[in-house]
């Protein structure tokens, strides 16, 4: 159907367009140019002269930066909706082109139901109901009233003061960082957990939701160093510890109000005013508590451990930091000669990509298991020792060396040689420099001999360790200090950073004839996060927990927890088993002291568990208010030990996990406030973070609840994927390659990226690709379906109560459901909501939207088309309430299920919804959807056989209309009959039940129900499935194929019940076979040129698709009744106002004149108007027009709406 609708232009526009409109009907034919498209361009000539005037009068509109979208899902362009000028008669802002965006009221409805009676066109008053359905729907807009009104009832205070008296769901938040803004990866996480929190409070509990902020560690002082130009300690120390920490608490506090104002504005309720920060003394004092627990229970000791180490930020980094950041670089590669003692002329080859650990050298490692060789070197005459299998490291033919010796690597044990440089040559006499052997050694790549710089490499260290090349508690040897340069006594390389000082070590080496090759090598490294540099390991004194003692409980405590998804258990569970002790310490500044006073000589400790503690051991007279360096350094404990000097800290602060390790307990200040509320709610009910926590806050968290208590933290676990860009990379400020989350919340709204991110694969431990296309489809495909089903039932509502009284919904109330789609629906309803109680139960919110979303297409494309008649009122008044009872039923349920889900929107609908209940308005406890509780199912609405015969009915209707639309025929055209074929009687008689609904569904005027495929020439045929079978049967395949092609129609029928047969020895299922139909026989001639068929492998419809004149009539009547509904729309009136519209058909097309006249009664009673033709010479006073061109007979109708 083509539409042109002319705008609103005065007087002579009027006439000029009526008069062309009459010269153009009366013209011959053109020679060139169709009617249709002449007309079209007679009213583009209109819409300019229109335009022309329109641009006079039109003020200057302010944009707004969002989508706005019309109830329907189709977007209306705003220049087409229009409405000619009345003279003196001022037209409604709802019909002007400027229409404002949809009216919100967080009261109850302007114009109450019982106020909302069709417009007097004479005085042009629009019905209330228009006001709130032609407006177009801001999202956003609406979004942020709904913010409004939260804030002006103090919902979410409401909420908890509300269930205070009920059971506690507990619920922690991991604490981001928060020197920073939010990314999708903490909006999609704060879903998650605004979801779970929300449902739990509305399934009965009470659930305090507090935000935490993680305040110390390096992200703060490597913002702080990079503003100061902070290269080292030393330039730390000189600026002062007291300033440094202030300029760092400065930079926690700036991104607190823009966190609040983001997280808010995406609907999560969470207590910011009350949240925990770890810089707070009482949160740092109760980190203190745990430590001291642990020191107690002989769990935490001091060593010297290899670690991950930035040399930009001058601090170590936990294992799990440096794995979480690994990158692709080029690094030079070196083969380096290692001359023996016994024999110079001989060499061991050791390569590797640390050529900078060089000077540090201290042995060589070989694999005592593997296979070596001495080697001729044709070219230099020199003798090399190197792993057998590697030979190609170094040689790239056999013609270019002679094998002179091969053994085994243990031969090569305890050997001397003479190392590259002798910085360290003093060692030599505790037994550096040999060979030693050890299983990591590997024969993929280098030589199969590395060498050991026990102070830089983790293996390194083992190794030496072992061989007594170094002990525990002696000196390190480490010439490089925190910020990466080398230091005494590497005298040829001082004061260079090591990357830098790599080059001249190579060449150090090419002179001293010692390298044998030099070459690049690409391979993937740790770098810093948040310097973006390469990090190196680097051996340092710290103090550890003790974590291998504790694995089996761990692992038994971790198997206890409910990890969803599952996968993520079994990552943590295989990660336990090799869980090494945590080091804790870090040599920084911003963060929380470790609380232990040592003696000079480390033979006297004190670790401090308080404030009041420290006070009372160092004699203060005064409390200790806040607990960083720069306010206890100075604090010394008088020695036990007589004319000993006093205990002094030391200098080290704890590892910021340890503080998140510690948040269950720091955060309600354990266990100096509350202790016997903590004792009785902990563990938590549920956490949830990324994928990337598995082995950070999670495990952290595990491990001293673990340690302290010998039980699991949390119960269950949510554990979410990575949000990536649409490329699937990750997601870079400095790139932009995402779009701003705000941005996407001001286009689509909150709830639309809610349930996008809800439902999608990053909720189950994935990655998603994020799609700001994949945002607004959940408008298109859930909120406005949602939508258009609530105007549905306002309209009728309002329908309902102009013929016999106000509709009330009354919950408790004991109506009689007799209807069957009734009962059906209220049944699926219940389905569904059981379902979302046990997936929620579960964690599982990722599965509820795809229920939803189905049941709103159930209720909009099946229950209520199948319904209109009756909520039109056309089975009487009765019925029409039953079903209005219904289908607000259906809409109450969804709102209070779905508010976890979408807060905006349900509370929008709730708001609306909420005057038809009975008892309103209400209280307090009632004035948000989210104080209600999510609903119990109702047992005697449960029918699963119901369910099932619909399900039937579905099937009929889906394959009916793919024959329609196959065979392009309206639905709008009545066809004669429809047949059902199905082997199994029961199936059939679930489907006789709804007879009415096939025959209204698919505009049939009769339905034949059978078993028998004869009678319509109706046969099975089948072929093997070649993929399937194929590759199970291989050589067997081609006899047993030819049994499949040789099967009857009765075998075939009797495989689809059985599911299976056996061919010879071959078990066939269904999956190894495709099963088709066919016509044949006598009948097919007959049933193959009247009917259509189709099937789904278990049903058959076949269709008449030979419509007769009186269906084809029929079907042109449909659509004409249908071009004045939609013209009635698109005036801005709805169904039940009644007015006069004129009619004018092309003079020559009496077919369609004569459908009109022979239906005009039957028209104007569906669609409650007055039909004339139109006629010039009245001079009607016009108020609106239309011209369309008709699908089902050739011809152009025009439509006027004039004002009685």
């Amino acid at each position: 159907m083509k539409i042109v609708i002319p705008v609103s232009f005065a007087g002579i526009a009027v006439f000029y367009a009526a008069k062309k409109y009459k010269q153009f009907c009366r013209k011959e034919k053109p020679p060139k140019e169709s009617k249709t498209k002449k007309l079209f361009g007679l009213f583009q000539n209109w819409w300019g002269l229109a335009k022309k005037e329109k641009v006079c009068q039109k003020k200057p509109e302010k944009k707004v930066p969002s989508l706005d979208f019309p109830i329907e899902e189709e977007k209306i362009k705003p220049e087409k909706q229009h409405v000619p000028s009345l003279g003196t008669c001022q037209v409604p802002a709802t019909v002007k082109k400027e229409a404002k965006m949809f009216d919100f009221s967080l009261k109850e409805e302007k114009i109450k139901p019982d106020k909302q009676r069709a417009p007097s066109l004479g005085t042009c008053q629009v019905p209330a109901t228009v006001k709130m359905e032609t407006k177009m729907f801001n999202f956003p807009l609406e979004e942020e009233k709904i913010l409004d009104f939260w804030n002006k009832i103090k919902a979410f205070q409401t909420s908890l003061n509300q269930s205070k008296e009920k059971p506690s769901f507990i619920f922690w938040d991991g604490p981001p960082f928060a020197n920073g803004l939010p990314h999708y990866g903490h909006i999609l996480a704060g879903t998650i957990k605004d979801v779970v929190t929300r449902y739990a409070h509305q399934n009965g509990y009470h659930v305090e939701r507090r935000f935490g902020w993680d305040c110390h560690g390096v992200p703060v002082e490597y913002e702080i160093d990079t503003i100061l130009k902070i290269k080292s300690p030393q330039q730390v120390k000189k600026f002062g510890i007291k300033n440094y920490n202030d300029l760092c608490r400065e930079s926690v506090m700036r991104y607190l109000h823009d966190w609040e104002r983001i997280v808010t504005r995406l609907g999560r309720w969470i207590d910011f005013k009350n949240g925990y920060k770890t810089l707070d003394a009482n949160f740092m004092e109760s980190v203190w508590w745990v430590f001291k627990q642990l020191f107690q229970k002989g769990l935490v000791y001091k060593s010297c451990k290899v670690m991950p180490f930035s040399t930009s930020c001058s601090t170590t980094l936990s294992n799990i930091e440096a794995e979480q950041n690994y990158r692709e670089i080029t690094d030079p590669a070196v083969i380096v000669t290692f001359p023996l003692e016994e024999d110079p002329t001989t060499s061991l080859l050791a390569w590797t990509t640390t050529p900078w650990t060089l000077p540090c050298n201290m042995a060589l490692c070989v694999n005592a298991n593997s296979t070596y060789v001495k080697v001729l070197d044709l070219k230099t005459g020199a003798f090399h020792i190197l792993m057998r299998r590697l030979l190609s490291s170094l040689y790239t033919s056999e013609d270019m060396y002679i094998v002179k010796d091969v053994f085994d690597g243990k031969r090569l044990r305890g050997k001397k040689y003479k190392p590259p440089f002798n910085f360290f040559i003093e060692h030599k006499a505790k037994g550096a420099f040999q060979v030693l052997t050890d299983d990591y050694v590997s024969e993929t790549s280098g030589t199969g001999i590395v060498h050991q710089a026990p102070y830089f490499g983790e293996d390194d260290y083992r190794v030496c360790l072992a061989a007594g090349i170094i002990e525990r508690d002696q000196e390190i040897i480490c010439p490089v200090d925190d910020t990466g340069h080398f230091k005494k006594p590497v005298e040829d390389f001082l004061s260079q950073h090591v990357k830098a000082a790599e080059e001249n070590i190579i060449r150090a080496l090419e002179e001293r004839g010692r390298l044998i090759q030099n070459s690049q090598w690409k391979h993937c490294v740790p770098f810093c996060e948040r310097s973006n540099t390469p990090l190196i390991y680097k051996a340092v004194p710290s103090w550890f927990v003790r974590v291998e003692c504790l694995k089996e409980t761990l692992i038994s405590n971790n198997l206890g927890t409910n990890w969803v998804p599952e996968t993520e258990k079994k990552k943590i569970t295989n990660w336990l088993r090799d869980a090494r002790d945590w080091a804790i310490s870090r040599n920084r500044y911003w963060g929380n002291p470790i609380p232990l006073w040592v003696s000079e000589d480390g033979k006297e400790i004190v670790c401090v568990g308080s404030r009041a503690e420290l006070q009372e051991l160092a004699g203060l007279t005064s409390p200790i208010e806040d607990i960083h360096r720069e306010n206890i350094d100075h604090v010394e404990i008088p020695s036990k030990r007589p004319g000993m000097p006093p205990l002094k800290r030391i200098s080290e602060v704890f590892d910021c996990w340890f503080e998140s390790g510690s948040m269950p307990y720091a955060q309600a200040h354990y266990p100096f406030q509350g202790k016997d509320k903590f004792d009785s709610c902990f563990p938590a009910d549920f956490i949830g973070e990324g994928t990337d926590q598995t082995r950070g806050w999670y495990y952290h968290l595990l491990v001293l609840s673990t340690a302290l208590f010998k039980r699991p933290p949390y119960k269950n676990v949510i554990v979410n994927g990575f949000v990536l860009d649409s490329d699937g990379k990750k997601m870079s400020k400095r790139k932009k390659n995402y779009p701003d989350p705000m941005e996407v919340i001001e286009k689509y709204g909150a709830d639309a990226l809610r349930l996008y991110l809800i439902d999608s694969p990053v909720v189950k431990g994935e990655n998603l690709k994020f799609n700001e296309q994949g945002v607004k489809d959940y408008l298109k495909n859930l909120l406005l379906p949602w939508l258009n089903s609530y105007k549905f039932f306002v309209q009728n509502s309002n329908r309902f109560e102009k013929k016999h009284q106000k509709f009330i919904y009354d919950d408790q109330g004991s109506i009689h459901i007799e209807n069957y789609m009734d009962k059906w629906i209220l049944s699926l309803t219940d389905s569904v909501l059981i379902f979302v109680k046990q997936e929620m139960a579960a964690y599982r919110p990722f599965t509820v939207i795809p229920k939803i979303i189905k049941l709103l297409d159930v209720l909009n494309n099946q229950y209520i088309k199948l319904n209109r008649p009756r909520m039109k009122g056309e089975n009487g008044s009765e019925d029409c309430f039953k079903s209005l009872h219904v289908l607000f039923s259906v809409l109450y349920t969804m709102i209070r299920v779905m508010a976890p889900f979408t807060p905006f929107f349900t509370e929008w609908l709730y708001q609306r919804l909420k005057p038809f209940i009975k008892g309103y308005p209400g209280d307090k406890q009632t004035a948000s959807v989210h104080f209600l509780m999510i609903p119990e199912p109702r047992s005697l609405e449960m029918d699963k056989n119901i369910e099932e015969s619909v399900s039937w009915l579905q099937i009929v209707l889906e394959l009916g209309r793919v024959i329609r639309a196959r065979t392009i025929l309206p639905m709008k055209t009545p066809l004669r009959e429809v047949v059902v074929i199905h082997t199994e009687k029961s199936v059939l008689k679930k489907i006789k039940k709804l007879e009415k609904y096939v025959l209204d569904g698919l505009n049939v005027k009769s339905l034949t129900l059978t078993t028998s495929w004869s009678q319509y020439g109706v046969s099975l045929r089948a072929k093997p499935n070649h993929k399937v079978l194929g590759a199970r049967l291989k050589g067997n395949f081609e006899s047993v194929s030819k049994k499949i092609k040789q099967l009857t129609d009765e075998e075939l029928q009797k495989f689809q019940k059985n599911e299976e047969m056996v061919l010879g020895d071959e078990k066939i299922t269904t999956k190894d076979i495709n099963i088709s139909f066919s016509f044949c026989g006598d009948p097919s001639k007959q049933v193959s040129s009247r009917f259509e068929a189709y099937w789904n492998g278990d049903l058959l419809v076949l269709l008449d698709i030979c419509p007769d004149k009186s269906m084809k009539d029929e079907g042109v009547a449909r659509e004409l009744k249908t071009l004045v509904q939609k013209f009635k729309k698109k005036m801005k009136l709805v169904p039940s106002d009644i007015v006069t519209v004129l009619y004018e058909v092309k003079e020559e097309n009496n077919y369609i004149s004569f459908i009109l006249k022979s239906n005009k009664s039957a028209i104007e009673k569906d669609t409650l108007t007055f039909l004339k033709p139109y006629l010039l010479s009245e001079n009607p006073k016009i108020v609106g027009e239309e011209v369309q061109e008709l699908k089902l007979a050739p011809g152009v109708l025009r439509l006027l709406l004039i004002k009685d």
